[in-house]
């Protein structure tokens, strides 16, 4: 488990990170959303022992982790932009590995060089940006650390690319327990992997929440109610977050689990009745909403 405890970090004058907490789940792919400059990187390096924080404690496994080889083996950083050694290819990037990380998978390391298509005796300075980005998943993958922290990890990779990352990461976290920690400005394309998601605004935590249990506990609605009085009796009764109409149509989002409010309908009559799922970015944009901010200029721009 990693305990992110009240951490601040600062930069000069500038305040990157402010009373952040966090607890990050084993066996769990965790997403941090922001856009940039919301902290997510400082956040990410802090986690790897690479930046010490101002304030606050950060602790892997019990283990607080700056200059803490112990802690720092159970882990493997991918930055934004990943470094290769000068004049390096993967078969000398996969021989220092292996001498920092004893686990290191050598056989699936080349493997995955073969089904991704990258030359082992290639030098990674010539590598596109995408390729640079395989390389480095590649090599986080097959170091054999229990924790994974990606930083804007899909960004340059085409479509059949991620999903391809993504059906790695599951199959790793199935056969050993791996745990993703994936930094992105790009809600949608965490949606169909994370287990949790923590939102950044302004360097601080915004919301933090298990996405299964926000899914069994926002409803979307879509009704035409038969009168006035059926209305006004539904609305009466839910805890809504938000009401859409059009018309006589009324697109509802509203707080419980699907059991209870469809009893409630059941009480009225209608026209016209379906429950519809939500995706993570409108169960984000009505979280958000309540406490009085608009994800979509935060994050879907």
């Amino acid at each position: 488990m990693i305990e992110i405890r009240n951490v601040s970090k600062s930069f000069e004058d500038s305040k990157a990170v402010d009373n952040v907490s966090v607890c990050i789940k084993e066996n769990t792919v965790f997403g941090l959303i922001g856009t940039n400059g919301a902290g997510k990187s400082t956040v990410l390096r802090m986690l790897a022992g690479i930046l010490e924080p101002d304030e606050g404690e950060i602790a892997i496994d019990g283990l607080p982790v700056f200059d803490n080889p112990e802690a720092k083996k159970n882990m493997f950083f991918i930055a934004d932009e990943p470094y290769f050694f000068a004049n390096a290819n993967a078969t000398d990037m996969q021989k220092y590995l292996t001498t920092v990380y004893p686990e290191f998978a050598v056989e699936d390391f080349y493997h995955y060089l073969i089904n991704f298509g990258l030359d082992k005796k290639r030098k990674v300075n010539t590598y596109s940006k995408g390729m640079k980005k395989q390389l480095a998943l590649i090599c986080g993958i097959c170091s054999g650390t229990k924790y994974l922290l990606c930083d804007e990890t899909f960004d340059g990779l085409d479509p059949v690319m991620r999903q391809g990352i993504k059906s790695i990461f599951a199959s790793e976290m199935e056969k050993r327990g791996l745990t993703p920690i994936i930094a992105s400005h790009n809600l949608r394309e965490l949606e169909d992997i994370c287990d949790h998601v923590g939102l950044l605004h302004k360097g601080g935590v915004l919301l933090s929440k298990d996405l299964e249990d926000m899914k069994c506990n926002i409803q979307k609605i879509q009704c035409v109610f038969k009168s006035n009085e059926d209305e006004e009796k539904a609305i009466s009764s839910l805890d809504i977050m938000k009401n859409e109409k059009r018309g006589s149509l009324n697109t509802l989002t509203v707080r419980g689990n699907k059991a209870e409010i469809l009893a409630i309908f059941a009480t009225v009559n209608t026209v016209f009745f379906e429950a519809l799922p939500l995706s993570l970015e409108e169960i984000f944009i009505s979280e958000t909403e309540v406490v009085g901010y608009d994800i979509k200029k935060l994050i879907l721009g």
